[in-house]
């Protein structure tokens, strides 16, 4: 019998002793255990997510090909991000939506694609300093048909007809809290594809960017598409400034890309690649 007792009191020093050095194994993995940015330095790479279709800031050149057909002033900033890191880029083109999407799931590492701050956005990843603010240029407006001029003037004048804007953008935000009424909504994975609806006679106004819209209009004068002139949408100064979105709970990572931001804007940087591929863009004739 002392002998039993002896065999079940080994047995259970053995397995308390297994449990502990199981817990201190566990404990010491996760203490070494290393964040995003230190990821991203380790593994030599940096992947960026865009939505290569909002000229000047993302747009495709056609004349190239691989990852050098992506171009514009994000791309440039996310070309200096990965060389102040000292890594590889790696852009990765998606719909906005999955853009979006992508950065909450944590699946990429950042995404550079004319970002605004929206509170939902802000709640669902972390999101920068603003990186481009466009305080003496036009904001977001409507886009319509020339011939609608006259019948729109502003968004009171949509109760009886069809607004395209791109999911899950700041124009979105415009439709649902600034357009009173609206006859359909209608949502676009691209602005570029909401552009062309509405020279289509698909929808009868698209809420853009006015700069970017102003860039179709200029290269494409047969569209007969115009912006509503004298009218803006209101955007508060929480939602002012391009920025870029970041996993949740990477603080780390944050604090790089914001030291790096601050670099760009008070250099000027970012507003000379701004200025130089909206060139670029009108060259293209996009």
């Amino acid at each position: 019998m002392k002998k039993f007792f002896k065999m079940v009191l080994v047995m259970f020093v053995f397995t308390v002793t297994l449990v502990l050095s199981s817990g201190c194994t566990k404990k010491a993995a996760n203490e070494t255990s290393i964040n995003r940015l230190e990821e991203i330095i380790s593994r030599g790479y940096i992947e960026v997510v865009t939505e290569p279709y909002f000229a000047p800031n993302e747009f495709i050149d056609p004349f190239k090909s691989g990852s050098e057909q992506y171009v514009g002033s994000d791309i440039e900033l996310a070309k200096y991000i990965a060389e102040k890191l000292g890594v590889e880029l790696k852009i990765i083109p998606l719909e906005f939506t999955a853009v979006l999407s992508s950065i909450t799931e944590g699946k990429y590492d950042l995404a550079i694609s004319a970002l605004a701050y929206t509170p939902a956005r802000a709640e669902a990843m972390i999101m920068s300093k603003g990186y481009y603010f466009a305080e003496n240029a036009p904001g977001y407006g409507l886009l319509i048909r020339k011939e609608d001029a006259d019948k729109i003037r502003n968004a009171e004048d949509l109760a009886d007809k069809t607004v395209v804007a791109q999911s899950g953008s700041l124009q979105e935000l415009f439709v649902n809290e600034q357009i009173p009424e609206y006859k359909e909504f209608k949502r676009v994975s691209a602005t570029t594809d909401g552009i062309l609806m509405v020279e289509e006679k698909k929808a009868d106004s698209c809420v853009v960017s006015i700069p970017m819209a102003q860039l179709y209009i200029d290269a494409n004068t047969g569209s007969g598409l115009a912006i509503v002139e004298n009218f803006e949408f209101e955007v508060d100064k929480e939602l002012s400034g391009t920025r870029i979105g970041m996993p949740s709970g990477e603080d780390e990572l944050a604090e790089k890309i914001n030291e790096i931001i601050d670099e760009v804007v008070s250099s000027g940087q970012y507003e000379q690649w701004y200025e130089e591929y909206t060139e670029y863009a009108k060259k293209l004739g996009l």
